[in-house]
């Protein structure tokens, strides 16, 4: 009998014969039978390593087809994989790694080094996806195990699925945990509310360590039966050929994957006519972005998911995209959201206040931190630290991070809403706002700028750009421009940083 969060075997029942997943050169296809039967034989592997029910597998790898494969292997054996960030250095990492107390760790060969300066404590059973070193194990074992099922387990839909990273800017990234349940909501939501079906194909870029890696396409449309085309990375010419060829028919990136995407010369020759959906998340996407696609006939628009609410979380639709601009849309199916003032009443429409969510999506709490699991979820609502308003109509839209909102001489500045003022100057590539603090006003804004290559622009270009779009309290008082800009271990801009640089002195280049 196989067990009911056993995605992959009830699809591999249902659609043997169906494409599972595909290179982006469409030459290697998998069906979902065939998936199946390698997942399985990678799970005999796994438990001969070990590895059982509620054990932690660690994941340090680039995307590639191997890490679905234990992803959906380990869920069958009721264990759980510690996804690893490989952006973190090997001291945030090794303490995460410690927190985690995996079985077993897998690797690429991409980080042979890190994984050689890790300190893993006694009994981890250490596995190359490579080619194995002494002491090694090799993933190629694998095939010398059996294809069928393993023994069915009686798992409830609580049952941990995985532990991935949160983001942060400093320190050791808390682990998220999510269940089985979580996973298999954030699936029905997915597929009732943006209606996929087994005709969808969908490449998988954003990184497998990240929520968004498998939770936005990859397990939904195998709730469903579709395709998954599996990137090893970001390519913009390879994914502007994959539109352009009608391979995929949905998309999903950050905002400076869709800036490289129109920068790059087969943009404004690719068709889009077989993209059904085009959406960004991860970070507020400029309105420039979302209009050069609008020109294109694109229906783009903006998601918003978070690691502790599975991935996904509302939709606009369509006919709606281009009426309610940066608009989120409307809770999935089975999502509730509500927006709470500090008094902690809920907000009226169009007031800004703490976006919440609640539902059977929403994780159990973090790996291990019982005192961070009580801040963020309260009386079964997940506080996500987001601050947002809702319509008239009741579409919501996110306008920050509310520890990033800053008050400067008695008004509430929100620096999205200021980055997307400035990413709107056709010379800007990325922009950031952090606060600093100010005599005067408490706090005022400072602005640091990534040039595109090739333009020219000053500071005072940037704040007439910036003063016929905002009133005079949300101007930056500090300009600085930079080549590019600071990042996080996960990608985001390193706002600590900024600031930290401002308070050493200098406003401007």
């Amino acid at each position: 009998m196989t067990p009911v969060t056993d995605f992959l075997a009830r699809r591999a029942e249902l659609s043997p014969s169906a494409i599972a997943l595909t290179d982006p050169a469409g030459e290697r296809r998998t069906s979902y039978g065939e998936w199946n039967r390698r997942v399985n034989r990678t799970a005999h592997f796994l438990e001969s390593l070990g590895v059982g029910v509620g054990d932690r597998v660690a994941v340090y790898s680039t995307n590639r087809v191997e890490y679905l494969d234990l992803i959906f292997a380990v869920s069958k054996l009721g264990a759980a994989t510690l996804n690893l960030n490989w952006r973190l250095t090997p001291s945030e990492l090794g303490e995460f790694v410690r927190n985690g107390d995996p079985a077993v760790l897998v690797y690429s060969d991409e980080w042979v080094d890190t994984v050689d300066a890790l300190d893993l404590g006694p009994g981890v059973a250490v596995v190359a996806l490579g080619d194995p070193r002494q002491g090694e194990h090799g993933f190629d074992e694998r095939h010398g195990f059996p294809d069928a099922d393993p023994a069915p387990l009686e798992l409830g839909l609580d049952h941990m699925w995985g532990i991935y990273p949160t983001g942060g800017t400093t320190g050791t990234p808390k682990g998220a945990v999510l269940s089985h349940g979580n996973i298999t909501w954030n699936a029905i939501n997915t597929v009732t509310s943006w209606g996929l079906h087994a005709g969808h194909v969908a490449p998988v870029q954003l990184p497998m360590f990240h929520i968004g890696g498998p939770n936005i396409f990859v397990i939904p449309l195998v709730y469903v039966g579709g395709t998954t085309v599996v990137c090893s990375d970001f390519d913009p010419g390879e994914t502007l050929e994959l539109i352009d060829s009608g391979r995929i028919t949905h998309y999903v990136g950050v905002p400076t994957m869709y800036q490289l995407l129109i920068d790059h010369p087969d943009f404004d020759s690719t068709d889009f006519s077989q993209m059904e959906l085009v959406i960004s998340g991860g970070a507020p996407c400029p309105l420039p972005i979302m209009q050069r696609f609008w020109d294109r006939g694109v229906d783009f628009k903006v998601g918003y998911g978070l690691t502790e609410a599975s991935g996904n979380n509302f939709w606009l639709p369509p006919e709606q995209v281009r009426d309610k601009p940066g608009s989120v849309g409307y809770p999935l199916l089975h999502i509730r959201a509500r927006i709470v003032g500090d008094s902690g009443e809920s907000c009226p429409a169009n007031e800004p206040g703490e976006l919440q969510l609640a539902g059977p999506h929403v994780f159990s709490g973090y790996w291990r931190r019982p005192d961070a699991t009580a801040e963020t979820l309260e009386d079964g609502w997940l506080r996500t630290g987001d601050v947002a308003v809702r319509d008239d109509d009741g579409a919501y839209r996110v306008i920050g991070r509310s520890k990033e909102m800053f008050i400067s001489g008695g008004e509430n500045v929100y620096p999205a809403e200021v980055e997307s003022v400035i990413a709107a100057h056709p010379a800007v590539v990325e922009a950031a706002v952090v606060a600093v603090p100010d005599r005067k006003w408490g706090e005022v804004g400072a602005a640091f700028i990534a040039p595109r290559e090739g333009a020219s622009i000053d500071e005072v270009e940037l704040l007439d750009f910036c003063r016929e779009r905002l009133a005079s309290f949300k101007l930056p008082k500090h300009v600085r421009f930079l080549p590019e800009l600071p990042k996080t271990a996960i990608g985001k801009h390193d706002k600590k940083a900024m600031a930290a640089s401002i308070a050493e002195g200098g406003s401007s280049t």
